[in-house]
C-alpha cells in the first residue's frame, strides 16, 4: 500500500509538469503574438503616444535654481530659456551673432547723459551715463498659474493659505485654480530690484551694482529692511520690493521703462538677453513667499512662471522633467534670413511658420552616460552628445583630419554637427608667484618655453578625441577681434610653415628659452638646483591619471619637474583666492558674444586675489590695462580691431596663460529631428526645433523589434531533452497498472 501511494504521487508530479509545459507554451506564443504590434517590448515610455509631438531628451542632474535672479548653469538654461523672456534675444541663424527684439518693438533705445542729467553726444568728455529706453510688447500674457487666481470678488484666489489647505498642496497642479495677467513694464523692474534682493543672493548682483545706477544703494536699504522685517515676522515674511525705488531704474509708462548705468557700456544690450533680466511679477514674489511653501518646494526655484513657449508642468528631478507649450504664449515666426544649410537644418523649410513646433518636452534622469547613450541609438532619445566611450562607436576622422560618422551611424540616418565653441580653457600662470610669476624678460622666456612643451595638438587628440582646436590667444572663433590662419598665429609658440600652415616650435627652442631664463638643464644656474613647478588641481580621480602623467611628460621634455598637488574643490578655490597656487587649469565659456567678456579675465584690476574678480592668473600690465579700458566701450570698428591685436600681442609675448584649447562640440541628431542649426549664444532654441513623431514611430519599431528565435530555439531543446525521460517515466508507471486516478486497474 506504501508503495502504491508513493507511485500515485510521482504520477500526479509527471502530469502536473505536462501541464507546466502547457502553460509555458501558452505564455510564449502569447507573447509572440503581442510582438506583432508596433509597440517595442523595451519602450521606456509605456502608455506614452508614439506618434505624439513630444521631444525625449535627458538630464545627468538636478537644476539647482531655476529662479531668474539665480540660476547660472549651463543645466538650468535648458528650462529657463525656454520659460523666461528677457527683452531681447539672438537671431537663431545670422552669424556674426547678432541681438533681436525678444518682447520690446525694438532694439532699445540710447541716449547719453552727463552728471547733472543734461543729454550729451556719445563722444563726449563730460558723458556720465548712459539711459537705455526699452518699450515691451502690449497684450503678451503670462502663462496660467495660481498666483495669478482671482476669485468671485475679484481678489487673489491664493495670497492667504491657510496651513489646513496647504495641507493637501503637494505640487503646483494641486492648486485647483489658475489665472494670468498681461505682461508690463513693472514686471521687469521687479525683477532688477530682485537681483539685490539680500535672500537670493544672485551672482550677478556684485557686477551689476558697477553699472546700473543706484542697485547698490537698493541692496545695502533692502538688507537693512529685510533684518528688521525677519525679525517681526519670521523668515518667510513678504519684502515687497515694490516699496522701495531704484533710482537707475524708471517707469515711463505700462510698458515703457528706462535703465540708467554708469558711463558707456554697450555690452549692456547682452545682459538684456539673459533671464536675469527676464520679468517676475510681484504677485508672483508674494504668491511664493507663503508661510509653508518653502518647505513643500512650492518656491520659483522649483516652478518658474514666465511668458515663453514653454512651460514647466512636472518637476521630479530624481525621476523626470517635463515642459509643454504655454497655452498663452503670444507667438512668433521661424526666421527667414540668415545663413543656412541643409545639413543644418534637416529637411523642412519652416521660414515664417509658426513657433514653436514642439507641444512637450520630456526629460528622464540619467546619472550614467552609457545608459543615455543606448536609448539614444533605440530611437527613445532624439539628440545626443559624445562621450568618450562612444565616440569610436560614432565617429570617423578622414586623412585631413576631418570629423565624420561611422557607417553605422550613417545607416541610421543619424547627422552629426559640430561647431567651435566660444570657449577657452588654458592653464594659468600666478603671476604674484616669485618663481613662475613677474614680467621680468626671464620671467617671460620660463613661461614662453613651457608653453611650446604643452603640446595641445597631442592633448586634443588623445584626451578630447580631436574636439578642440589650440587657442592662439585668449578669444575663441566667433567672437570679434579673433584672426584665424597665419594671421591669428601666436609667434611666441609657433612658427609658419613654407607651405602657410603653422607648427608648434621645437622642443630645442623651449631648450634654448628656458637657459636664457636661467635655468640651463631643467637647473637654477645659480644655485644648481633643479626647477621644480607645482601644479594644483582638482583631478585626482583614477581616470585622471593618464592625464596628470601627459603633463609631467611635456615637462620633461626640458628637464623641468611637475610637482601635481591633488586637493579637493574647496581648498583649491581658497588657494585662488589667496593667489597661493602656483600653476592651476582654468577656464570661460563666453556670457555674450564680445571681445570685452575675454580680455577682461586678463584685466589688472580683476585680479582674483586684489578684488576676488576672474582675472585668475593675478595678471597686471599698465599698458594692457589701458587699452582695455579704450577699446571695451568701442563699437567694432577697424579702430577696435586694431587695439584688439595690440593687447593680443602683448598677453601673448608675457604669456601669463598657456593657451590651451578652445573646444569643439559634436552632436547626434536623428533623422526626424529638424532645425538643429548649432547657436552657442542662444539658450532659448527649443522654440525652434522640430520632430517628425511619425517617421521616429516607425523607426523606433523597426530598430526595437524582440529577437524571439533564441528563446524558443532554448524552450524547443529543453522539451526535447525532458521527451525521452518523460516518455519512459510514463511507461514505467503505466506498466504497475496505476491510473490517473491513482486507482489499480
Amino acid at each position: 500500500m506504501v508503495f502504491t501511494d508513493q507511485l500515485q504521487k510521482k504520477y500526479l508530479r509527471v502530469t502536473s509538469v505536462f501541464r507546466w509545459l502547457q502553460c509555458v507554451v501558452f505564455a510564449l506564443m502569447t507573447l509572440l503574438l503581442g510582438s506583432c504590434t508596433d509597440r517595442a517590448w523595451n519602450n521606456p515610455y509605456p502608455g506614452a503616444d508614439d506618434r505624439a509631438n513630444i521631444m525625449y531628451s535627458s538630464f545627468a542632474s538636478r537644476p539647482k535654481h531655476l529662479d531668474p535672479a539665480q540660476s547660472y548653469s549651463s543645466n538650468e538654461i535648458t528650462f529657463t530659456g525656454q520659460i523666461y523672456e528677457p527683452p531681447l534675444q539672438y537671431h537663431f541663424l545670422k552669424r556674426p551673432y547678432e541681438l533681436i527684439p525678444l518682447t520690446v518693438t525694438q532694439m532699445p533705445q540710447v541716449h547719453y547723459e552727463d552728471k547733472d542729467g543734461k543729454t550729451v553726444s556719445e563722444n563726449s568728455k563730460s558723458l556720465a551715463y548712459s539711459v537705455y529706453e526699452i518699450n515691451i510688447q502690449a497684450g503678451i500674457q503670462y502663462q496660467p498659474h495660481p498666483a495669478f487666481a482671482i476669485d468671485e470678488q475679484g481678489q487673489a484666489r491664493y495670497f492667504k493659505v491657510s496651513r489646513k489647505q496647504l495641507d493637501s498642496l503637494h505640487t503646483i497642479s494641486d492648486f485647483q485654480h489658475t489665472g494670468s495677467k498681461e505682461l508690463t513694464a513693472d514686471d521687469y523692474i521687479y525683477q532688477i530690484k530682485r537681483l539685490a534682493h539680500p535672500r537670493l543672493h544672485s551672482p550677478i548682483y556684485g557686477l551689476m551694482t558697477e553699472y546700473i545706477v543706484g542697485l547698490k544703494e537698493l541692496g545695502q536699504t533692502l538688507k537693512a529692511a529685510n533684518t528688521e522685517l525677519v525679525k517681526a515676522q519670521g523668515e518667510s515674511a513678504f519684502l515687497d520690493l515694490n516699496a522701495f525705488d531704484l533710482g537707475g531704474v524708471q517707469r515711463v509708462d505700462r510698458y515703457t521703462y528706462r535703465i540708467k548705468v554708469f558711463g558707456k557700456y554697450p555690452q549692456f544690450l547682452f545682459w538684456l538677453a539673459m533671464p536675469f533680466f527676464a520679468p517676475v511679477p510681484q504677485e508672483v514674489d508674494r504668491f511664493y513667499s507663503q508661510k509653508g511653501f518653502k518647505e513643500k518646494n512650492l518656491t520659483l526655484d522649483w516652478y518658474p512662471v514666465g511668458t515663453g513657449p514653454y512651460m514647466l508642468t512636472v518637476n521630479n528631478p530624481n525621476l523626470i522633467m517635463v515642459m509643454q507649450k504655454n497655452p498663452n504664449f503670444h507667438g512668433e515666426r521661424y526666421p527667414s534670413q540668415g545663413e543656412v544649410t541643409d545639413a543644418e537644418l534637416g529637411f523642412l523649410n519652416d521660414a515664417d511658420k509658426p513657433l514653436p513646433f514642439i507641444d512637450k518636452v520630456v526629460y528622464s534622469l540619467e546619472k550614467e552616460s552609457i545608459p543615455s547613450w543606448n536609448k539614444f541609438l533605440q530611437g527613445y532619445y532624439d539628440a545626443s552628445g559624445i562621450n568618450s566611450d562612444s565616440f569610436d562607436q560614432a565617429v570617423r576622422f578622414n586623412s585631413q583630419g576631418e570629423a565624420g560618422l561611422s557607417d553605422d551611424m550613417k545607416q541610421k540616418g543619424i547627422r552629426l554637427i559640430t561647431g567651435v565653441g566660444t570657449s577657452t580653457y588654458y592653464m594659468g600662470f600666478n603671476m604674484l608667484d616669485e618663481v613662475v610669476g613677474g614680467l621680468s624678460e626671464q620671467k617671460r622666456y620660463l613661461r614662453q618655453a613651457i608653453a611650446i612643451v604643452m603640446d595641445y595638438e597631442e592633448y586634443i587628440s588623445i584626451f578630447a578625441n580631436g574636439r578642440g582646436i589650440p587657442a592662439q590667444g585668449p578669444l575663441p572663433p566667433g567672437i570679434f577681434g579673433y584672426r584665424s590662419g597665419t594671421e591669428g598665429m601666436n609667434p611666441y609658440v609657433y612658427e609658419a610653415t613654407e607651405q602657410g600652415a603653422i607648427r608648434r616650435k621645437a622642443v630645442d627652442e623651449a631648450k634654448r628659452l628656458l637657459a636664457l631664463a636661467g635655468y640651463p638643464g631643467g637647473r637654477d644656474a645659480k644655485t644648481g638646483k633643479p626647477l621644480i613647478i607645482y601644479f594644483d588641481t582638482t583631478a585626482t580621480g583614477p581616470d585622471d591619471k593618464a592625464l596628470l602623467d601627459w603633463y609631467r611628460k611635456q615637462f620633461n621634455k626640458i628637464d623641468v619637474q611637475l610637482v601635481v598637488r591633488p586637493t579637493d574643490y574647496n581648498r583649491f578655490q581658497d588657494k585662488m583666492r589667496k593667489g597661493t597656487a602656483q600653476l592651476f587649469r582654468w577656464g570661460w565659456n563666453a556670457d555674450y558674444p564680445d571681445p570685452e567678456n575675454f580680455l577682461f579675465l586678463l584685466y589688472g584690476p580683476n585680479g582674483m586675489k586684489q578684488t576676488s574678480g576672474e582675472n585668475a592668473a593675478n595678471y597686471n600690465n599698465p599698458e594692457f590695462d589701458r587699452l582695455f579700458e579704450q577699446m571695451k566701450t568701442m563699437d567694432n570698428t577697424p579702430q577696435r580691431q586694431a587695439i584688439i591685436d595690440r593687447m593680443v600681442d602683448i598677453v601673448r609675448k608675457d604669456s601669463p596663460w598657456i593657451w590651451g584649447l578652445h573646444p569643439k562640440n559634436f552632436s547626434l541628431y536623428h533623422q526626424w529631428f529638424s532645425n538643429a542649426k548649432p547657436n552657442l549664444m542662444a539658450n532659448n532654441t527649443l522654440k525652434y526645433k522640430r520632430i517628425d513623431a511619425q517617421t521616429r514611430s516607425g523607426l523606433r519599431s523597426q530598430w526595437n523589434r524582440p529577437v524571439l528565435w533564441p528563446v524558443w530555439l532554448s524552450f524547443l531543446l529543453l522539451i526535447v531533452s525532458l521527451l525521452p525521460a518523460l516518455t519512459i517515466y510514463r511507461q514505467r508507471v503505466r506498466a504497475t497498472g496505476v491510473s490517473s486516478t491513482g486507482d489499480r486497474q
